[in-house]
């Protein structure tokens, strides 16, 4: 999928947007609900109008009603992707949410560290970030990881990253930024894991050798009764992601997220989340930091 084919209407394409009326909206609406746990209010009429009208434009499509039926049960699997793609917001920084990251590397990093000296855990994490985006997360957790759990005394990480747009997570595993993104890093971790670009990469910032070996990359939908991953993880971080979905669907990824968790493992949301009113089987760490309060649900396989 190119970037031109969201972004050029074919020629003579009208480039007004068509009118989505409330019973379009309705099923659109559902089908979205349905696939990827995302509720659209009322509100977000015109939102929708805006993200889809490009692929109507590079579609040639004059209607929405047209649009529908060629994502609609027994269309096209492929385009109801992109729509889906397009609905969601990917933005994202390098080391966001600055308390999960002193949290990390002031208190939890240091008591993993300990509890390995004393035999107490072994050498191994993995983390997953759910919702990665454009890839900022995960190979922020790549270097922070490498910082306090070298190889050279024994350690084994991995960092898995995961989002429902496979277009978004093309450009994530690049690794390639605007090098004003260099500001989001701190100066020890920009020299020892981030390379700038030269020549006809002039003006980007790339991921350097060490954190790529660590990350890996799939399409994975939170919304999906059942997620295609082995194993469990120390840190599982679903930030700003749960608050697209309504109350059934959150509760049900939540509980999907949490069955993830190593005993001890904790799960990091966005600023604006809380699981207070969602589960019971969350312990409140910090603001937006949870540990599993219930015994293990999931199978530890690939552990």
């Amino acid at each position: 999928m190119s970037a031109a084919a969201f972004d050029l209407p074919p020629e003579g394409a009208a480039r007004t947007p068509p009118a989505l009326g409330p019973h379009e909206f309705a099923r659109f609406q559902a089908l979205i609900y349905r696939e990827a746990g995302i509720h659209l209010a009322e509100c977000k009429q015109a939102l929708l109008v805006g993200r889809l009208s490009r692929r109507l434009r590079a579609l040639g499509l004059r209607s929405f009603g047209a649009y529908w039926r060629l994502v609609a049960d027994g269309g096209d699997p492929a385009e109801r992707r992109r729509m889906l793609e397009a609905v969601c917001t990917h933005e994202t920084h390098f080391f966001r949410e600055p308390q999960h990251w002193a949290f990390l590397s002031g208190e939890l990093f240091p008591r993993w560290r300990a509890e390995a000296a004393a035999r107490g855990r072994p050498r191994r994490v993995r983390a997953w970030s759910a919702g990665c985006s454009s890839g900022e997360e995960p190979y922020s957790l790549a270097m922070a990881l490498l910082e306090h759990f070298p190889a050279a005394e024994g350690w084994e990480l991995e960092v898995v990253a995961t989002d429902l747009s496979t277009g978004v997570l093309e450009r994530a595993r690049t690794g390639i930024w605007p090098i004003a993104k260099r500001d989001e890093i701190p100066e020890p971790y920009l020299r020892r894991y981030m390379l700038r670009g030269r020549r006809s990469q002039e003006g980007t910032l790339a991921a350097g050798p060490a954190i790529r070996r660590l990350v890996r990359f799939q399409p994975l939908n939170l919304n999906d009764a059942e997620y295609d991953l082995a194993g469990r993880f120390d840190l599982v971080f679903c930030r700003n992601v749960l608050i697209y979905f309504d109350a059934a669907s959150r509760a049900a990824a939540v509980d999907r997220l949490l069955d993830r968790l190593e005993p001890g493992g904790h799960l990091f949301l966005g600023h604006a989340e809380s699981l207070s009113r969602v589960t019971g089987r969350a312990k409140h760490v910090l603001p937006t930091v949870y540990t599993r309060s219930d015994g293990p649900a999931a199978p530890a396989a690939a552990r």
